[in-house]
C-alpha cells in the first residue's frame, strides 16, 4: 500500500548531520524496547509504558527438498511480461533484469501522447534512475543497449477502454506476452471518487481482459492492499474478496460508478474536487471501509474475481511497503510515503504528538521484500493452472512492531542527527483528536509568538493564529484523520500462503529472493536503514 502526501512548504531545508547514520543506544534507553525478548519466546514483557508482545512461535521455513525449489530463475528465464505502473514500482523491474539477465521483453504501460515522448519517459524516470547503479555494474558500457533491448514502452492508460493502445500494437504484443503484472492505481487515501473507481476498480477489469486474450498467458498478478478487506478485527484470512460471502450484497459497483459519474455531471466551480473526496470517504465508510483507497481497491479485487474464468490469477496484498531492506541497496525510497510524513513532521518540531494508540500494529513491509514474494509467487503459480490464490505480504504476525515502538526509536536517531535544531522530546500518543489538535495549536502559536518576537513586536495571545498557522494546523488534523484507521489498527494479518511459499524455496532461492519477515531486526531497519534513506530523499526533492 502507497500514498503520497505532500509536505508543508514551510519547513526548512534538512540538515545532514555527519555522514553515517547510526546510533549508539548508550545515553538514552530505549522507551519501548529496553526489554525486548528474542522473538522465539513467547510473553508479554512490560517496558517502561507498554507491553510488548512478541511474535506468537510459528515453525521455522524449511528449504525445500528438490534442489532447485519453487524453479524461480528457471522460470524467469525467456519469459516476456506487461507491467502496469511499473514507473511507481520500480524495484520490481531492477530486481526482475538483475535476477535474471536472460528474461524476456518487458513491456511497460506508459501514458503519454507519442512513441518519441514514451522513451523518454521510459528513460528519465526508469533507466536513469540511480536504483539501477547494479545493473549499469553489471553491464557497463552495454547498459543502455541492454535496457532498451528489454524494456519496451508501450503507449497506453489503464483509465482508458482496451487500456487504451492500438489495435495492430495490442495484437502484436499479445502472441508474445506470458505474464501480466497489475501494479497501476491511484494511492491517495482520499482521493476522488470518480478517478479512483475508474482506475483502482475498473483498472484491473480492463487489463485481465486484454491478459485473457494473450495466447501465451501463464500468469496474471495483481499487486492490492492487505488492508483491501476493510474494518476488520482479529486475523484477516489470504482469502479472494467476493461479493456475498465476505463482501456485503449490498454493494453494486456499476451502482457507485453511476453515482460518481452524476456527481461530476452535476459538480462544477472551485469546490468539485473537494465534494467528490468527501464523496469518496462517505461511500467507503458507508460499507466499512476506512478510505476511497481501499474501497476502491477492494472492488477491482471482487472484479477480477468475478471476470477471471478459468485465468490463473495470484494477488498480492502488501501492508505499509516502506524502503528497502537491503536490495538494490538499503533504504531506497521512491517519494514520500506512508508513515514519512508524521515521522518528518515530528522531527521538524511541528508535532509532538500523535492522535492513536502506541500499542496498535504498525505493519511495515519493505519494498524488496514485498518484490520477492511476488516473483516467488509469480514462479509457483506461472505453470497456467486455472486457480486463484493470495498472498498477505505482512509483518503483524510473523515480526509485529507496535507504533509506540516505531516512533521511539525514530526519536534515538533524530535525537543523534536531528533535521533542525529542536529540542526533541518523546512522541506522545493522543486518545482524542481534540487533545492532538490542541497540542499542534500550542506549537504553531509558539512558534509565531518566537517569530514576532524576533521582529520586535509585543507578544500576542495564543488563542488565536495567522492564516498561515490556521493553513498548518488544518493540514496535521486532516493527516491525523487519514492515518487514524492505521495508527489505531489492532487487526493481524494471516500470512500462512506466504510461508508456505518460503517452505517450498530451496536454501539459494531465499537468499537470492529474501522475504522472511521474521529475519528483520527493526531496531536496525529504522534506525540504520529507513531514516537515513528517508534524509536522503529529502535531500534529492530539495535540489531538484
Amino acid at each position: 500500500m502507497a500514498m503520497t502526501t505532500n509536505l508543508l512548504a514551510t519547513s526548512k531545508a534538512v540538515k545532514l548531520h555527519g555522514v553515517r547514520f547510526f546510533s549508539s543506544f548508550l545515553s538514552r534507553p530505549n522507551h519501548f524496547l529496553a526489554c525486548r525478548l528474542p522473538q522465539s519466546i513467547t510473553r508479554r514483557v512490560q517496558t517502561s509504558c507498554c507491553y510488548r508482545e512478541t511474535s506468537y512461535k510459528s515453525p521455522e521455513p524449511e528449504p525445500s527438498s528438490v534442489s532447485d525449489g519453487v524453479g524461480i530463475i528457471r522460470f524467469l528465464k525467456g519469459k516476456t511480461y506487461l507491467i502496469t505502473g511499473a514507473t511507481g514500482f520500480l524495484v520490481l523491474i531492477e530486481k526482475l533484469l538483475r535476477a535474471s539477465p536472460g528474461i524476456g521483453k518487458i513491456f511497460i504501460l506508459i501514458k503519454s501522447k507519442d512513441q518519441e515522448s514514451a522513451n523518454k519517459r521510459l528513460y528519465d524516470e526508469i533507466i536513469s534512475s540511480d536504483l539501477f547503479s547494479h545493473l549499469k555494474q553489471m553491464h557497463g558500457r552495454s547498459y543502455e543497449e541492454f535496457m532498451k533491448s528489454k524494456l519496451i514502452p508501450i503507449i497506453g492508460e489503464i483509465g482508458e477502454e482496451n487500456l487504451g493502445i492500438g489495435s495492430e500494437v495490442a495484437a502484436n504484443i499479445s502472441g508474445e506476452i506470458d505474464v501480466v503484472i497489475s501494479c497501476a492505481g491511484r494511492t491517495t487515501f482520499d482521493d476522488r471518487y470518480d478517478l479512483a473507481i475508474n482506475v483502482n476498480a475498473l483498472g484491473p477489469g480492463r487489463l485481465l481482459s486484454f491478459a485473457k486474450d494473450c495466447k501465451k498467458l501463464k500468469l496474471f498478478l495483481h499487486i492490492s492492499t492487505a488492508y483491501v478487506t476493510g474494518k476488520k478485527e482479529g486475523t484477516v484470512l489470504e482469502t479472494p474478496l467476493c461479493i456475498g460471502k465476505n463482501i456485503t450484497s449490498d454493494l453494486n459497483i456499476e451502482h457507485e460508478l453511476k453515482l460518481a459519474s452524476e456527481a461530476v455531471r452535476k459538480l462544477h466551480g472551485s469546490g468539485e474536487i473537494k465534494k467528490l473526496k468527501e464523496l469518496g470517504i462517505q461511500r467507503a465508510q458507508h460499507y466499512g471501509w476506512e478510505n476511497t483507497y481501499t474501497f476502491t481497491k477492494a472492488m477491482g479485487e471482487t472484479l477480477i474475481q468475478t471476470m477471471r474464468e478459468d485465468a490463473p490469477v495470484v494477488i498480492i496484498r502488501p501492508s505499509i511497503i516502506e524502503s528497502s531492506y537491503k536490495e538494490p541497496f538499503p533504504g531506497w525510497l521512491q517519494g514520500i510515503r506512508m508513515s514519512d510524513p508524521i515521522i518528518l513532521a515530528y522531527g521538524k518540531g511541528q508535532i509532538s504528538g500523535l492522535w492513536g494508540d502506541s500499542q496498535s500494529f504498525a505493519d511495515i513491509i519493505p519494498v524488496d521484500m514485498v518484490v520477492n514474494a511476488t516473483i516467488a509467487a509469480m514462479a509457483k503459480h506461472g505453470c497456467g493452472n486455472s486457480d486463484l490464490k493470495v498472498y498477505n505480504v505482512t509483518s503483524s504476525h510473523a515480526n509485529p512492531l507496535r507504533v509506540g515502538e516505531l516512533m521511539d526509536l525514530c526519536y534515538q536517531h533524530l535525537y543523534d542527527f536531528p533535521l533542525t535544531v529542536i529540542d526533541l522530546a518523546r512522541m506522545k500518543f493522543h486518545s482524542s483528536l481534540e487533545s492532538f489538535t490542541s497540542s499542534v495549536f500550542d506549537i504553531i502559536a509558539k512558534q509565531e509568538r518566537g517569530t514576532k518576537n524576533e521582529g520586535g513586536e509585543a507578544e500576542e495571545s495564543h488563542t488565536t493564529l495567522s492564516f498561515k498557522g490556521r493553513g498548518i494546523l488544518n493540514y496535521f488534523v486532516s493527516l491525523a484523520r487519514t492515518y487514524e484507521p492505521y495508527t489505531f489498527f489492532q487487526a493481524r494479518f494471516d500470512d500462512t500462503n506466504t510461508r508456505s511459499l518460503i517452505q517450498e524455496m530451496s536454501m539459494e532461492e531465499r537468499k537470492i529472493f529474501e522475504f522472511d519477515i521474521k529475519s528483520i531486526d527493526w531496531e536496525h531497519y529504522i534506525v540504520n536503514v529507513h531514516l537515513p534513506g528517508l534524509k536522503r530523499e529529502i535531500c534529492k526533492e530539495n535540489s531538484s
